[in-house]
């Protein structure tokens, strides 16, 4: 990858001839199977080993944090460890003696049971 040095006025100009952005390191780069002559006068003076650093992450590009911890999986009392793919909200044999003894299942149902009033007819 061959970046180069473009200016914000030249940017629609390299864009047409095949420069592709790099949103990490914020530059301009020439593209794999591309001729590099095309963008000659945007090489910047260390050439092909020229690599810019990656620039620093904006404060708009930050998760907003909310007051839990995001790295940490949130799982329920009643969480099931299912061994096979299966929906646990539909009916499945193999899953069902497990989701019955561990409570899961009695209380999805007291759950759908209150839920019911609030669906449409």
């Amino acid at each position: 990858m061959m970046y180069l040095k473009v200016p914000f006025a030249e940017k629609d100009e390299a864009k047409a001839l095949g420069a592709r952005w790099n949103n990490e390191r914020k530059s301009w780069y020439v593209p794999d199977g591309k001729d590099a002559a095309a963008f000659a006068r945007w090489l910047p003076p260390g050439g092909a080993d020229f690599v810019p650093a990656v620039a620093a992450p904006s404060l708009k590009s930050r998760p907003v944090m909310t007051d839990s911890y995001a790295g940490k999986p949130v799982i329920g009392r009643y969480f099931v460890d299912l061994q096979h793919d299966c929906d646990p909200f539909a009916s499945c044999p193999v899953c069902a003696p497990k989701l019955a003894s561990s409570g899961w299942q009695a209380h999805y149902d007291e759950v759908a049971k209150m839920m019911q009033p609030l669906r449409p007819a």
